[in-house]
């Protein structure tokens, strides 16, 4: 199982669209894909039509008491470890807690032979849940949008990489993913340029069509499923292909059908 985490800790990057989708169009290619909803938000959750959720369903059990990971819920063909607003009481638990920060990196390894893949949506912080999140990757997915905040991000990330490292020397980011894209706008093409000029390995930008992301957050379904076909159903099968060919999981595709 491959364990991706999907970071920034600036907000409205694009990470929950990221995890939900490229989860989803993998799962769509024969994977074992598990999902982990980070951020007490619980856009994830939500945006997958999952509800209520009770605390003992998240990961909270696993930060503060070290438990195994409770059982998914199954969606739309995916496994889901779920979120809500209660998550956010961990980040003050797990604090003083002696190797509260890795507990999510051995649950997972504990449920390694059920899945192919783990995408996890990373809250937009920096703090004990974002570890969290980071220790338990074996790579990472970086969106960063195609705006002047998405520049304004880069050096935090740098910053926050070079302490993840610090414990995970073999943590690399996998991927930096353009989102948000719209080449009409000159400021947009601008930003591409410098991204490209400055981050890789980097994706292919994701463009902004936000009628069809919209409606299927309110209809609680992958873009997939909501919109089979559609421009932003191939915008999403190219980025799953990147990441595919970014992760190295082409050799996991054959298991993935087991």
């Amino acid at each position: 199982m491959i364990v991706l985490t999907v970071f920034n800790h600036a907000g409205g990057a694009g990470k929950t669209s990221v995890t939900r989708e490229v989860g989803w169009e993998l799962s769509q290619r024969g994977l074992r894909v598990l999902l982990v909803d980070l951020d007490p938000q619980a856009n994830l959750t939500s945006w997958l039509g999952v509800s209520p959720v009770a605390r003992e369903q998240t990961v909270y059990p696993v930060a503060v008491e070290g438990e195994a990971l409770p059982g998914p819920v199954a969606v739309h063909g995916l496994s889901l470890i779920p979120a809500n607003v209660g998550l956010a009481l961990a980040e003050g638990q797990m604090l003083g807690r002696v190797g509260a920060q890795t507990r999510l990196r051995r649950a997972l390894e504990a449920v390694s032979d059920q899945y192919d893949v783990t995408l996890i949506d990373s809250p937009p912080s920096l703090g004990q849940l974002s570890i969290l999140g980071a220790l338990a990757a074996d790579q990472m997915l970086v969106p960063v949008p195609t705006r002047q905040k998405g520049l304004d991000a880069l050096p935090g990330l740098s910053q926050a990489f070079a302490e993840y490292r610090s414990v995970r020397p073999d943590l690399r980011v996998a991927l930096y993913i353009p989102t948000l894209y719209d080449a009409r706008r000159l400021h947009d093409r601008e930003v591409l340029s410098q991204l490209q000029g400055h981050l890789s390995p980097l994706a292919a930008a994701v463009p902004q069509r936000e009628a069809v992301w919209l409606d299927s957050t309110t209809a609680g379904q992958p873009v997939g499923l909501y919109a089979p076909g559609s421009p932003v159903h191939q915008d999403v099968q190219r980025l799953a292909d990147d990441v595919i060919t970014a992760t190295g999981l082409q050799t996991g595709l054959a298991g993935g059908s087991r």
